[in-house]
């Protein structure tokens, strides 16, 4: 149960962080949620630049086979953060000389490192498997932050006031994740050099291709913004902050669960046939589990865009959101399914080469549309979804280094719901009601019997 109880928190985050940006975007114009989209994206590389690398560390290594090995490794984290941190801060002088105002690099920077600090926190107590405390300051974190968030909103409707409710908020969290974690995770100043080489090493190429990935989104931002204006890139760029929130809902909260035991056993056993098949089962989670999220997304993407998207979006929003769903979509399994015999094995040049050809290509084919075909959202939304496309097969190649045994009758009527489920939408596009019907049944008819066997594998 305290497996579903992560789940749930994931589930619990990725709804509210929805209703965030629905809320903020109806609060802000235009041009402020372009501004602030912008700021989101910038914080997530600067904590991605800075401690994506301590995360996958405490991924691979933490907390280790026994009670002494964890307290040498908890020290040796807290060290590289409070080191990490202050090379965070310094980065704010080089973002002045590209004329970013000082405060807004101030308050960009400890954004970054606050929420760099929460999330790694999260990770530790994942991976010590002390599940009950990770979903309830998962879920704590989630409602401070989106409260917070929107009343800096709501009191100013300026960039100005929510990246002061977004700061205000990380604050209050991690305050009270240190309080009631200090006797999960008490302090340590146990220090090993030979610790800190095998992290930078491990941990250095994991956040590079990290930020490699964040990089795409921020690329097709600025491409967008370039090619479209500021108002009328505000619609894709909302499609893009939503859509892409579900499958990393999906994919984090699949690895919350089942990778740490997946990387202790093949540490234990190794290329065995059990591990074959479990870690075909696990590729069977992703995949599944995305696919039944993107068919209903698709039959409901029409009905929720006209309840919640600003009217002014809605046009733009709905031409590419389907586009940018399938983005989402393949990037979420290439950073994460594709990589996964390159991370047990440590192949570390494989783990950077996959996810700098999915920035590159994603971004080449949105840049190719955008040039071929000025002004058109949808075009650079399609182009976007080929560079990816392309990435996501030749990562498939990857999968040959690890043997697995794959369940495959699950991944395929997942893949058909989500098939029927846009077909559907598109034959029955001039009448709401009945294509979201018609889709919904679908996605049902096709998801259902795959999606119970895959909660099973979960809680078994």
């Amino acid at each position: 149960m305290a497996k579903i109880a992560a789940l749930g928190s994931y589930l619990y985050q990725s709804v509210l962080a929805f209703g965030l940006l629905i809320a903020v975007s109806n609060l802000l114009t235009a041009p402020n949620y372009v501004a602030y989209s912008l700021f989101v994206s910038i914080v997530q590389f600067a904590d991605i630049a800075c401690f994506q690398w301590l995360r996958a560390v405490c991924s691979r290594f933490y907390p280790g086979p026994d009670g002494e090995s964890e307290q040498a490794e908890r020290g040796v984290i807290i060290a590289e953060f409070i080191a990490s941190a202050v090379l965070c801060l310094l980065g704010v002088v080089a973002a002045t000389l590209f004329d970013v105002p000082l405060w807004l690099g101030l308050v960009g920077a400890v954004a970054a490192i606050l929420q760099g600090g929460g999330e790694l926190h999260l990770t530790m107590l994942r991976f010590r498997q002390e599940f009950r405390l990770f979903s309830w300051l998962q879920g704590a974190r989630a409602t401070i932050v989106t409260a917070a968030t929107l009343a800096g909103a709501v009191a100013g409707g300026d960039l100005g006031h929510v990246v002061a409710g977004v700061l205000a908020g990380n604050l209050v969290y991690c305050s009270l994740a240190c309080f009631l974690s200090r006797r999960i995770l008490p302090w340590s100043h146990v220090w090993d050099g030979k610790l800190v080489g095998r992290h930078l090493v491990y941990g250095g190429v994991s956040a590079g291709a990290s930020v490699a990935g964040v990089l795409a989104p921020l690329g097709l931002k600025t491409i967008f913004v370039s090619a479209l204006g500021a108002a009328g890139a505000a619609g894709p760029l909302l499609a893009l902050d939503l859509l892409q929130r579900p499958f990393g809902m999906i994919i984090t909260s699949l690895q919350a669960v089942r990778y740490p035991e997946l990387v202790a056993r093949f540490d234990r056993e190794g290329d065995s046939g059990a591990i074959q098949v479990e870690l075909g089962r696990y590729y069977a989670l992703l995949t599944g589990f995305s696919l039944i999220g993107a068919a209903g997304m698709i039959a409901l993407l029409g009905g929720a865009a006209r309840a919640v998207v600003p009217p002014a979006l809605q046009s733009s929003f709905l031409l590419t959101a389907p586009l940018i769903m399938l983005v989402a979509l393949l990037r979420a399994l290439t950073h994460t399914l594709l990589s996964t015999p390159a991370h047990l094995q440590r192949r570390l040049p494989a783990i950077v080469g996959l996810a700098a050809c999915d920035c590159i290509l994603t971004c080449a084919g949105a840049l190719l549309a955008a040039t071929l075909y000025p002004g058109d959202a949808v075009a650079v939304a399609a182009g976007a979804a080929g560079g990816a496309a392309v990435a996501a097969a030749g990562g498939t190649i990857m999968l040959r280094r690890q043997p697995f045994v794959m369940p495959w009758w699950p991944v395929v009527l997942s893949g058909a719901a989500l098939a029927l489920s846009w077909l559907s939408v598109s034959w029955f596009a001039g009448d709401l009601l009945l294509s979201t019907g018609v889709a919904l049944a679908c996605a049902l008819a096709f998801g259902m019997a795959p999606f119970l066997t895959l909660v099973r594998w979960i809680v078994r």
